[in-house]
């Protein structure tokens, strides 16, 4: 009996063992093991919050608003933007423009750029004015600038340039030229910054060739190309040979007319040579594009401020075009010797009424009225 009971008791334990036991099972192949990615919230690594630098900085963003001439100008407009592009090839920044149609989209145009967040906006003339000081005062902490007219806000630099220096010396190339003493200036709009280039050319000519004829017309407009060439038809009639113009795209029309009509024009803002070299005289150049530049120079090294910024002929931002084919020796001599005389202090070209009238007197320039 006590045997049986033992064997029992060994097969009972025997049984145990073997149940137990795990079966084996084949492992697969790759069975690289997978991380866990899931990490405690209190041993989560912190956010990265280093300032991009080199090649992984964001670029310095800005943005330019035209006035009504518009981007294809061939004059003010189109030589700002031509600053800016050659910002966004020489520093890296990121460029755009909004073209202004009417001034009823100055504002919008400034509110869609800094809604956009550029990191300056610039403004293209001085007709921006009022609007941009209104803007600016509504974002104290972005940069805004202005071209051709003096700071409007604590936020604002304005950049000027001495425009009665080139038109001086275009003054005195069209008195020097003219065949029939007689010469003609288009504006494009009456204000004291835009009569700055009256006040030269016509002190330019006055002063070459005191009996010769001034005749003048006031596009009151930047865009208007049929009036600027309507405009200079009218003064060829009239006896005038060669016309000036300061008047972004109106200007075009005067350029048209001269060509067509066989006559000389003065461009402006830049060498317009190109565009009828036949029939362009010269041309009274303002570097927009440099002082565009130079903004953006500034903006990319944490340099630009507020207030004015003055450009005249002493840093070649005013000038008269290097172009000079169509000018007589006796004209490139006349030219060099008033612009010596501009660089010396020896001529002082009026910018203001109250200096053109005390040169001149108060009946000779007559756009102001």
């Amino acid at each position: 009996m006590k045997k049986f009971v033992a064997l029992i008791l060994a097969l009972v334990l025997a049984i145990a063992v073997f149940g137990c036991a795990a079966p084996a099972v084949d492992q697969p192949e790759n069975t690289t093991p997978v991380e866990n990615t899931n990490t405690p919230a209190d041993t989560a690594a912190p956010a990265d919050t280093t300032e991009p630098t080199g090649d992984n900085k964001a670029p310095y963003r800005v943005a330019m608003v035209t006035d009504t001439g518009g981007i294809n100008d061939q004059s003010f407009n189109a030589l700002a933007w031509a600053g800016l592009q050659r910002a966004e090839q020489e520093l890296g920044c990121e460029v755009k423009y909004f073209e202004s149609k009417t001034d009823a989209d100055y504002a919008p145009n400034l509110e869609t750029a800094v809604d956009e967040g550029y990191d300056l906006i610039l403004c293209i003339g001085f007709m921006m004015a009022d609007t941009l000081s209104e803007v600016a005062a509504n974002y104290p902490d972005k940069s805004f600038a202005i071209i051709d007219n003096g700071s409007v806000g604590p936020n604002v630099t304005g950049v000027n340039f001495a425009t009665e220096q080139c038109s001086y010396l275009v003054g005195v190339a069209a008195a020097t030229m003219t065949q029939t003493n007689n010469v003609g200036f288009v504006i494009g709009m009456v204000s004291p910054l835009m009569n700055t280039f009256g006040y030269g050319y016509y002190a330019g000519v006055r002063d070459t060739n005191p009996d010769c004829q001034i005749q003048c017309y006031n596009a009151n407009n930047f865009g208007d190309v049929a009036g600027g060439k309507s405009a200079t038809l009218n003064m060829y009639t009239n006896g005038a040979d060669i016309v000036y113009h300061a008047a972004g795209g109106t200007g075009l029309g005067v350029i048209e007319a001269a060509k067509e009509q066989g006559k000389l024009a003065i461009g402006v803002d830049q060498d317009q040579s190109y565009l009828a070299p036949e029939a362009v005289l010269t041309s009274a150049v303002k570097r927009v594009d440099n002082g565009v530049f130079e903004l953006c120079k500034a903006g990319v090294e944490g340099t630009l401020t507020a207030g004015d910024v003055n450009y005249d002929i002493t840093t070649g931002a005013v000038d008269i075009a290097e172009t000079d084919t169509l000018m007589s020796d006796e004209c490139k001599a006349a030219v060099a010797a008033a612009k010596e005389k501009i660089l010396s202090g020896e001529i002082k070209v009026p910018a203001t009424a109250e200096e053109f009238d005390a040169l001149y007197g108060a009946d000779f320039y007559t756009l102001d009225d």
